[in-house]
């Protein structure tokens, strides 16, 4: 029996860390439930969310109340490969305030009228969510597409509820080899305090059918938490799966496992062998550490990237050389935060042996300090060793 064994966290090699968006009156973040992509004349495209944003008072910065005020989801795009981000021409695709009457007026719970999509095409992108907000009792899964790489969308549609309490999108999306499209997602119980990862499919992009739970019934575990915090600040377990296949075939997803949402949260990941269809757990990633996103780099290795919210707050990255069973030590992309409040980041190869991810950070340096230097969108790209 082989006895854990890891040596000490270490700086990443050759890290460099830029800004893709900064507004001081803003509050930029989330781009892990938005997305990051490559599109069909090589454009990287990333999504984020957005709140007006004083930072005149801890209220302002509290996600007690950022959770239900106005801000709405957005695009920006980078030609050369993310050396430079269009931070003055963003693409809006989604109102936070939307509601589930407004999209059934819009039109048919499918996208039948619009026509099929192609999920081969590196031009269609899929956006998720939730209305009236995310893993609440009566939430509901919303969807859009773009087939021109995000440049424009389809109009939304409600995902049908396929039996369950609620619904709630996390803008994970992937195509499996045989071309069906697998959407991540999660249900809330009615009482608000348990959630459970799961997978919808698509073979047309025109209806979308309930496929798996990831976590087996009764894994959900019971809340042990302050109950006068709102629902997803509680010890709701796991959420937040993002899915990827190996070359191996095998589809691996990365959730999120809650404690306490400020730090006491960490990355597991299931495995399934059978295209979607059943799931095993396979590890534990992090110490500390959440969400992670996952990417297969060409060599073969997977790489989670995640926030760090314990002291130093910062970025960090494990390596698995066995397709997710094992990891090695921490990575320390970066250790500069100001508060816990970062992370949520996006990964893709940038270059044979180099990553790019994506993030919102805090910076313990920064003129503009509440709780935290003013929350912006940045990047680092590094070469995971």
């Amino acid at each position: 029996m082989s006895v854990y064994h890891q040596p000490p966290p270490r700086p990443a090699r050759d890290a460099r860390h830029s800004i893709v968006y900064r507004n001081d009156a803003e509050f930029s973040g989330w781009p892990f439930y938005c997305g990051l992509w490559r599109v069909g004349n090589s454009d990287l495209v990333a999504g984020f969310k957005r709140i007006p944003n004083s930072y005149r008072g801890a209220n302002e910065v509290s996600h007690e109340n950022l959770t239900y005020r106005r801000g709405d989801l957005y695009l920006i795009r980078s030609n050369d490969n993310g050396a430079t981000w269009q931070s003055d021409n963003l693409t809006h695709v989604h109102r936070l305030d939307l509601t589930a009457e407004e999209i059934l007026a819009m039109g048919p719970r499918d996208y039948r009228a619009e026509g099929p999509l192609d999920f081969s095409s590196p031009d269609t992108l899929l956006m998720s969510g939730a209305v009236p907000a995310f893993l609440k009792p009566d939430s509901q899964a919303w969807l859009r597409a773009s087939t021109d790489g995000g440049r424009t969308w389809r109009r939304h549609i409600l995902l049908p509820m396929g039996g369950l309490p609620s619904l709630s999108g996390c803008g994970s999306s992937m195509v499996r080899s045989d071309g069906m499209n697998l959407i991540g997602l999660a249900m809330t119980t009615e009482e608000g305090w348990v959630n459970r990862p799961l997978v919808y499919g698509s073979r047309d992009g025109i209806e979308w059918r309930f496929l798996s739970f990831i976590t087996p019934k009764g894994d959900e575990g019971s809340a042990v938490s302050d109950r006068s915090v709102p629902f997803i600040f509680g010890a709701i377990r796991q959420f937040y799966p993002r899915l990827i296949e190996l070359q191996d075939g095998s589809i691996l997803a990365s959730v999120r496992f809650q404690r306490e949402a400020r730090d006491v949260i960490w990355t597991d990941v299931y495995r399934s062998r059978d295209g979607g269809l059943t799931w095993s757990f396979l590890s534990r990633v992090t110490d500390w550490g959440a969400p992670g996103d996952i990417v297969q780099m060409q060599d073969g290795r997977v790489v989670c990237v995640y926030g760090y919210r314990v002291n130093p707050p910062g970025i960090r990255a494990r390596v698995s050389e066995d397709g997710g069973a094992s990891w090695g030590g921490e990575i320390i992309l970066r250790q500069d935060g100001g508060s816990w409040d970062l992370g949520y980041p996006r990964v893709i190869e940038h270059e044979p042996g180099r990553l790019l991810c994506i993030y919102y950070m805090n910076t313990a340096d920064d003129p503009i300090q509440m709780n935290g230097g003013v929350r912006h969108i940045a990047q680092t790209i590094f070469t995971p060793e």
